[in-house]
């Protein structure tokens, strides 16, 4: 990019900013010339996507702060007030705002309800870090148009985000995602009024126990059997980790009410947005349950539970035949939820008609195997929550099925219609009454989960991803996107593609005979699957938060006479040799 035009970004953005301290670090970069520090900054816009922002915090138009926030909630206000002229017009649009943990999150967070505010709209903020989830039970309780919730879920700590929901209480989906991305692009000038002007206005009201009584009551009246957790709650002994997040005063609350005990690691209990004893803040990687299966092993207890800073995902770890503590994985939590949930349902009587489960395209369909045993129908749906909730709502819509349960591989599970978005909360307190339910008959999760793949087969997942940071790296992912669409794969690891799904092109086709496709009823989206003849299933997918691309892989085995040790061995040689591929793949991008 042409030096010059850096410079006059730069200076355009000093001049905007109103936080003086990425306002300095601008001006400190141009004292020192630093060429390729200020173009990383200033080469675009922080893009306003379809789940909203995220980027690295600090000063210039590709990174987080105050000046990318405030445009980004103007062009979100621009886009309400001509959607709901009405409502704009009589002054009584709503947004709700939350934040989680992260750096300057409850500075974004003010930033961002004053700006709604003057725009006319009576805006609700919570009075400290809450969990996304109840950003979105929050939105509906308050029949909100609107809600944003500041937090970069499981990202390291230099990034935050901005996550923009409709008022059903879901992220945004088409056709308004585009809408509010061509508002928030179109913004010149933003409204503006401080906190007290807003307060003192009458549009900003400060919100804490109204909403959160509400919402622990309804995670506690998820659960299937209070009675048994009142006589034997004291038999199960949970150690969690909020990792430095949200979560601590919600899993805590809920779990101690229902008499459960719960022994939270100390060191992590604290919100803190350096998250200084984790490189990554994500309960999907080994590292970050680290100290929870420590002291986990040192309390000997009977499960290990971890949410990510805003609260949205779930992970855990369960005691093994040896006692050392074995991580289950968010496809394995699925289902084993999937399990609970439709058993329960069954067994005390409160199974709906035409019962439904959803699941994302890159989740393991062993849960669809597991469902249809209960004779419950599950729907496929694009990845990200957003879709599960999108599913949702039709059902509500047609009344063709009945909702029971969504979850993603990448630990992110929904109990609930009330919120319409992942919940590690109520993940949390689903996981302890089924942990107390499996004791209770003499087994562990393990244990339970070696019976469904005995059943149904063995599964095993393994995702891979590879980053294409910078200017450059967005456009070495579409060629390779590109090619993959173009060239396609006839096989993997050993065996033959006979299915290729694009959702981009929403068709389906043999890769033998090309010409004779057949119509996908996916939204569109740039995602490649490869379905080869064994069963398993290759996914492609450029991740919609981060500059890198995500390959998925789900291999299903047979458990035969060599039972589940042999199944295992089977389905990690298929996994290393199709891994072995994608990354000669990867490498030649």
């Amino acid at each position: 990019m042409d030096k010059n035009l850096i410079i006059e970004r730069a200076n355009a953005y000093i001049i905007e900013e109103k936080d003086e301290k990425f306002a300095q670090e601008v001006r400190d970069l141009l004292i020192q010339d630093n060429l390729s520090e200020l173009e990383d900054r200033f080469y675009q816009n922080l893009e306003f996507g379809t789940g909203g922002l995220r980027g690295i915090i600090g000063g210039g138009t590709n990174r987080m702060n105050t000046y990318v926030i405030n445009r980004a909630t103007q062009g979100l206000s621009n886009y309400f007030i001509k959607t709901f002229p009405d409502k704009a017009k009589s002054g009584s649009l709503k947004a709700v705002v939350a934040y989680d943990s992260r750096n300057y999150s409850d500075v974004f967070a003010e930033a961002t309800a004053c700006i709604f505010a003057a725009n006319g709209f009576t805006t609700y903020l919570f009075s400290s870090l809450r969990p996304t989830p109840e950003l979105s039970y929050a939105i509906r309780e308050l029949g909100c148009d609107t809600g944003v919730v500041i937090t970069a879920s499981h990202n390291p700590p230099k990034y935050n985000g901005y996550k923009a929901y409709w008022n059903d209480g879901a992220q945004v989906t088409e056709p308004h995602d585009t809408g509010i991305i061509d508002e928030v692009t179109a913004v010149r000038t933003v409204k503006v009024m401080t906190k007290a002007e807003a307060v003192a206005a009458g549009k900003l009201r400060i919100i804490d126990s109204e909403i959160d009584d509400k919402y622990w009551s309804m995670v506690k009246g998820k659960l299937f059997r209070p009675q048994l957790i009142k006589q034997k709650a004291g038999e199960v002994k949970i150690v969690y980790t909020p990792l430095h997040g949200t979560g601590a005063m919600h899993v805590e609350k809920v779990l101690g009410d229902l008499g459960l005990k719960v022994i939270t690691v100390p060191e992590q209990r604290a919100p803190d947005g350096a998250f200084p004893t984790v490189d990554f803040p994500n309960p999907e990687e080994a590292p970050a349950l680290k100290m929870a299966v420590e002291l986990g092993e040192k309390e000997h207890a009977d499960v290990v539970m971890a949410t990510d800073p805003d609260a949205d995902r779930f992970g855990s770890a369960v005691p093994g035949p040896d006692g050392k503590f074995v991580l289950i994985t968010g496809n394995q939590m699925g289902v084993l939820l999937t399990d609970y949930i439709c058993l329960s349902l069954k067994e005390t009587g409160k199974m709906p008609s035409n019962p439904a489960m959803i699941r994302s395209i890159v989740t393991t369909a062993l849960g669809d195997r597991v469902a249809l045993g209960y004779g419950v129908k599950t729907v496929e749906c694009l990845t990200g929550f957003k879709w599960i909730a999108s599913v949702m709502a039709e059902f509500e819509k047609s009344g063709a099925n009945a909702y029971i349960f969504g979850f993603e591989e990448s630990y992110g599970y929904n109990v609930e219609t009330e919120v319409r978005d992942k919940d590690g909360v109520s993940a949390a307190a689903m996981c302890a009454e089924m942990t107390l339910f499996w004791r209770s008959k003499g087994k562990t999760l393990l244990d339970r989960l070696g019976e469904i793949w005995n059943t149904h087969g063995y599964f095993e997942e393994r995702a891979i991803s590879k980053g294409f940071p910078g200017a450059s790296g967005g456009e070495t992912m579409k060629k390779l996107m590109t090619r993959l669409r173009n060239d396609g794969l006839s096989s993997l690891g050993g065996r033959k593609v006979k299915l290729i799904r694009d959702v981009l092109s929403q068709e389906m086709y043999n890769p033998a005979t090309p010409a004779k496709r057949e119509k996908t009823d996916l939204p569109a989206s740039n995602v490649l699957q490869f379905f080869l003849e064994d069963g398993s299933v290759v996914s492609a997918r450029p991740s919609g938060t981060e500059p890198k691309i995500k390959f998925y892989i789900s291999c299903p085995v047979s458990v035969g006479a060599d039972g589940i040790p042999g199944a295992k061995k089977a389905a990690a040689a298929l996994i290393s040799a199709i891994e072995s591929e994608i990354r000669q793949i990867l490498d030649q991008a």
